[in-house]
């Protein structure tokens, strides 16, 4: 039948799917009738409405009956079934078992591919919102992971400076924690914004001890904030009482009259305007420690 309807081959729908996983963000639902994903990859193929709704025959010995089912439909689930035999993509049911949604999901090698296919550097993976299956186990284990009283931001210092690809998995399931804690925005100002393409996120993963100071990439020692607030933060502008207000540094009061302005909008000097708190995770277990806010108000905040 495949033949007689001149549908793409296993290998470019293989392609096909594992672009269809990068530009949804790493997951794409199962193959099930009225599923967009179905009809967008058909899309992508320009099949006509009788490669669409061509079905497939074929016999259930079990019960000895004929099955049918849509042949396009079936040439994904098996292009997809592949995927998974060659470990680039996990199936619904072990992806099921990491985040309770039956999805196929892409791992690091099916990611690698699909940068290879889109022609996009492996060096991209650090800033592209993309999960695979290795990152999402990252994931949860820093979402789930218990909250220590005795939490110690600071890690060991590390000599070696090469990126490891266990480096690079632990740093993007760092980032990927703490802005999906933060549903994605700002925790100072509120910004939820992404690029046009939905592809990458404004808001970035800080850590509260810098990673120059061996900070941990623990979801105890993150905040999400927006470019401009990652900055101000880093170079101590501002800081966290341990009851999670802002505290501005006292330099803001000697800020020239053209600095730190949009406009009228004083970016430094309006967080001194009313005393306000972060927006916080969804779950107080995830919430930035108290040692990881001292240690910043300590080594960071300009307080002179």
């Amino acid at each position: 039948m495949r033949d007689d309807f001149k549908m793409p081959s296993n290998e470019e729908i293989e392609d096909a799917l594992l672009i269809s996983l990068f530009n949804h963000k790493g997951t794409i639902k199962e193959f099930a009738s009225g599923e967009e994903i179905v009809n967008e990859i058909a899309d992508y193929f320009r099949l006509n409405e009788s490669q669409r709704t061509a079905v497939l025959e074929r016999i259930y010995h079990k019960e000895n009956r004929i099955v049918k089912s849509p042949l396009w439909h079936r040439l994904l689930y098996r292009a997809a079934n592949s995927l998974y035999n060659k470990q680039l993509v996990s199936n619904p049911s072990t992806t099921y078992n990491l985040t309770n949604r039956k999805e196929w999901m892409l791992t690091e090698s099916g990611y690698d591919e699909a940068l290879s296919l889109l022609h996009i550097s492996e060096e991209q993976k650090e800033i592209l919102p993309i999960k695979s299956y290795e990152v999402q186990k990252v994931v949860n284990k820093l979402i789930e992971a218990p909250r220590p009283t005795n939490y110690h931001p600071v890690g060991e210092r590390k000599v070696s400076t090469t990126v490891t690809k266990e480096v690079s998995i632990r740093k993007r399931g760092f980032r990927q924690a703490v802005i999906e804690a933060y549903n994605f925005k700002c925790a100072v100002c509120g910004l939820k914004i992404n690029s046009p393409k939905r592809s990458i996120w404004e808001v970035e993963a800080a850590h509260i001890v810098p990673h120059s100071s061996n900070g941990k990439d623990d979801i105890l020692n993150g905040i999400s904030l927006c470019h401009l607030h990652h900055w101000a933060f880093d170079v101590g502008w501002f800081s966290l009482y341990n009851d999670y207000t802002i505290v501005v540094s006292p330099e803001a009061d000697n800020l020239k009259d053209e600095f730190g302005k949009f406009g009228d909008y004083e970016f430094i000097k309006s967080l001194t305007q009313s005393i306000s708190k972060i927006s916080l995770p969804f779950h107080e277990n995830i919430y930035p420690h108290v040692n990881s806010i001292e240690w910043h108000r300590e080594n960071i905040f300009d307080k002179k």
